[in-house]
């Protein structure tokens, strides 16, 4: 049974999803690619996201053919290059990913980092794409607490649907101020890297957690996520085994004494810290 996570308009989209960084960047794994996430597909994980940096657009080709006859199954997340965050570069970007994922809409898309971007121009210009049908809500990514009371303050940025993060057990330094920020205000966040890039499965406090309690180390990283309620996690792989792998973490609520173990081997900041960022 898929979660879900509510967007500030009230719309629930689906707790774990499918990650497509670096996907998309060499012709001999894309057979594999396609089938690892229509395997998501078909085990609930109807939540893609991509972007038109991975693989250069690769990515969202990959996601196209992914979804070919079986569009309206999916919840597309994809984003735009700081430098193209223009009113208009916004516009011509997203035409050109919708090109590449075979489809009219996006059903969130974000600014992939603030970079040099003017984020009034990049909301203008998620406004435009919305009036024209193009896309459904709009968002950030690897934007602080200072980036988002910035953009709460331009007009329209009210409005951002959600923030795409680095987070997982072992990268916790939103916790402190950017996360908060975002939950006084109902604001989801979507988990990246949840599973640290691999490294967290050799984690040996993860790695001794999971065995105690009769899950994998992946399992494990997600359901910490999963249980916060308002967080999407969306982690990638290329092989069907491990995305049913990530699919059973949604069956897997931890208790009071499992999270208790777990702030106690992974801590939360205890101060500020720069965002990180991959």
């Amino acid at each position: 049974m898929q979660r879900h996570v509510v967007l500030p308009d009230g719309e629930r989209v689906p707790a774990l999803g499918q990650g497509t960084w670096r996907m998309g960047e060499r012709p001999s794994e894309r057979a594999a690619e396609v089938a690892a996430l229509q395997a998501g597909l078909d085990a609930g994980l109807t939540l893609i996201d991509t972007a038109e940096m991975y693989g250069d657009g690769g990515a969202e080709r990959v996601v196209g053919e992914a979804l070919a006859g079986r569009r309206d199954q999916a919840f597309i997340v994809s984003k735009v290059f700081p430098w193209n965050a223009s009113r208009k570069g916004v516009v011509r970007s997203c035409q050109q990913s919708l090109e590449r994922l075979g489809t009219d809409r996006i059903d969130l898309y974000l600014l992939h980092w603030r970079g040099g971007a003017s984020l009034g121009e990049a909301v203008a210009g998620f406004q435009d794409l919305q009036r024209a049908g193009c896309i459904r809500h709009w968002g950030v990514s690897n934007l602080d607490a200072t980036d988002l009371q910035e953009l709460w303050g331009v007009p329209g940025g009210g409005a951002v649907a959600a923030n795409q993060l680095l987070y997982h057990l072992g990268e916790r330094g939103i916790d402190w101020d950017t996360l908060p920020w975002l939950r006084q205000r109902g604001i989801p966040v979507m988990a990246y890297c949840p599973l640290g890039q691999g490294g967290l499965l050799n984690d040996w406090r993860l790695v001794g957690f999971a065995e105690r309690h009769g899950i994998t180390a992946a399992q494990a990283a997600l359901a910490w996520l999963l249980d916060q309620g308002d967080v999407i996690a969306i982690p990638k792989t290329r092989t069907p085994e491990r995305v049913l792998e990530n699919r059973a973490a949604l069956e897997i609520t931890l208790t009071e004494a499992q999270h208790t173990e777990l702030e106690e081997l992974f801590p939360p900041p205890d101060g500020p810290r720069p965002l990180a960022i991959v």
